[in-house]
């Protein structure tokens, strides 16, 4: 006897008007990211489809220092996090400094 799978299909899509979509047939639970422009081209989550929401850019308030830390590619400015807000709640993608080793 032959079980057929069911193979979940999700869609995702930006927030930010940037017009990417994409399609995954993941049955755990899991998340997109992309490149996006409307973003200053750092990576950010897509949502379902369906599923209303808005970004919002934050950047680093506090003294960098020597640290590697991700720049707002526009502005040259250090970028702390993208908060996606839903209707469900909030989620946020940390861009955390970069750890750094020599080897003397």
């Amino acid at each position: 006897m032959t079980v057929p799978l069911i193979q979940p299909t999700n869609f995702w899509y930006c927030p930010n008007g940037c017009g990417k979509e994409d399609v995954t047939h993941e049955a755990r639970p899991h998340s997109r990211f992309h490149p996006c422009p409307r973003m200053r081209g750092l990576t950010v989550p897509m949502l379902q489809r369906g599923v209303k929401g808005k970004m919002e850019l934050f950047e680093r308030e506090d003294y960098i220092g020597k640290e590697m830390v991700q720049l707002d590619p526009e502005r040259g400015r250090p970028v702390t996090q993208v908060v996606t807000t839903r209707d469900d709640g909030q989620d946020a993608t940390v861009y955390a400094p970069t750890a750094t080793a020599r080897g003397d």
